[in-house]
């Protein structure tokens, strides 16, 4: 809890308001603690009731998604949209398409989307949306469809200089593509820098699928090297998740030198002491939209273990939970501790526990908060929209030249807040006070907003 009345005040107007957002209490929470360290040198964040409006989404858009299965029947799901923050830019993030969605997951996606936009040093503000919609097992006409009458209520509320969503969890190149067909269809105009994430055939950017992962490796690497004068080179890597995050997290820490050697779904894990065999992954999850689990049977020497969160009981080095919020609880935090781990840096939003934050700092393990590590993916989508803008496009290398420069300023951002304000080494503070502080600029010099 914060020290500052005004940032406890702030705390319980948002408990009170929203008793049941669980998940958004908690982002609020672990940035005001961040932000404490702030206050006695900024009265008029409370004078201007700055921190009241940082809190609160600008706009909160929900709506229904009807649309009708392969077999003629019709089902209704929710969908959302918050637009948090545009102090800096249009609001900027991804939809989430997964039966888990709802308003106080996707606040706190939106909460922490305007600090991270911040500390790319990006003109973007923070939002995200999504639907209680589950991708896995549908047709490709289900997902077409539904995609079709989701972009028909959205289309309203979004534009390149307005709102700009990318993807997600459950929302890859497949969707952007049918979501921008549609928002193209109903437009009547080819505004391409709408949506990120597309394919390159009509307005993507090379290296946008793996910007999420490759960037959580530069940020670590810069990391090892400031704190530690060390590097991923010869070290064992633990990277929980499949997706997009966690496959180009495993390529790029292989590329740095590094041993990944498991990896995750939400049913289960792989274990392969030899490091894991990329390509049978990229096989598996990418092509044929399977299970890891098929890992095993494929490659010899690994094996799989049903039930996800068992995979933090091998020893390693670096991990990096890549899969979902709060999988790191204070339990799971001890053992990778006790297993012997330098560094722990997050792929996926918030993906460990307020106490098990709290082990890895009091144990002195380097620890990059997702707010920082994560950015990457929404760098380059930022980066997307200034090619489309150009119409023009960057070439692979050029693009990832930008993306680590992005990622290595962010981490010395954030690590110079934190030694400015007394927390040396803290990155979760300091990545809060350097992406808030250009933000509450901006706010305070447009006023009331």
């Amino acid at each position: 809890m914060p020290q500052s009345a005004y940032l406890k005040r702030v705390y319980e107007q948002v408990t009170q308001r929203d008793p049941d957002q669980k998940e958004f209490q908690q982002a609020v929470l672990e940035v005001l603690e961040g932000l404490d360290l702030m206050m006695s040198r900024h009265p008029e964040y409370e004078e201007t009731g700055l921190i009241e409006r940082f809190v609160e989404p600008e706009r909160v858009i929900t709506f229904r998604v009807p649309w009708v299965d392969d077999k003629g029947v019709v089902r209704v799901n929710r969908g959302y949209r918050v637009q948090f923050n545009s102090a800096i830019g249009p609001y900027k993030g991804g939809l989430r398409f997964h039966p888990t969605v709802n308003l106080s997951i996707l606040k706190f996606l939106g909460f922490e989307q305007i600090l991270k936009n911040s500390l790319t040093g990006l003109p973007i503000g923070g939002g995200k949306g999504g639907a209680d919609f589950d991708p896995k097992g549908k047709s490709e006409g289900e997902v077409m469809r539904f995609c079709q009458s989701f972009m028909t209520e959205l289309n309203r509320h979004i534009g390149q200089f307005v709102d700009v969503p990318a993807g997600d969890i459950g929302v890859g190149g497949r969707e952007i593509g049918y979501l921008f067909g549609q928002y193209k269809l109903i437009r009547d105009s080819y505004d391409a820098a709408v949506l990120t994430g597309k394919g390159l055939d009509f307005g993507g950017s090379l290296v946008r699928t793996e910007a999420t992962g490759y960037g959580l490796c530069y940020l670590t690497n810069e990391m090892l090297n400031c704190m530690k004068k060390d590097s991923f080179a010869g070290k064992s890597v633990i990277i929980s998740g499949s997706g997009n995050v966690a496959i180009f997290a495993t390529e790029k820490a292989t590329q740095l030198g590094a041993k990944v050697i498991a990896l995750s779904d939400s049913n289960g894990y792989i274990h392969d002491p030899k490091g894991i065999n990329l390509d049978v992954v990229k096989e598996i999850k990418l092509k044929r939209r399977g299970r890891i689990k098929e890992y095993a049977s494929e490659v010899p020497g690994s094996a799989y273990t049903e039930g996800f969160q068992g995979i933090w009981n091998i020893p390693c080095d670096i991990a990096m939970p890549c899969a979902t919020q709060n999988e790191i609880d204070k339990a799971i935090a001890e053992k990778i501790v006790k297993n012997g781990a330098i560094a722990v840096a997050e792929g996926a939003n918030m993906p460990s526990r307020p106490e098990a934050i709290e082990v890895f700092q009091k144990a002195g393990i380097l620890f990059a908060p997702a707010k920082a590590a994560n950015a990457g993916g929404v760098a380059t989508s930022a980066l997307e929209m200034s090619q489309n803008s150009m119409r023009y496009s960057w070439t692979f290398e050029e693009v990832d030249a930008k993306l680590k420069d992005i990622m290595i300023n962010i981490f010395h951002n954030a690590y110079d807040a934190a030694e400015e304000y007394g927390v040396p080494g803290d990155l979760v503070a300091g990545a809060n006070i350097a992406g808030f502080r250009k933000v509450a600029s901006a706010m305070l010099s447009q006023g009331i907003v």
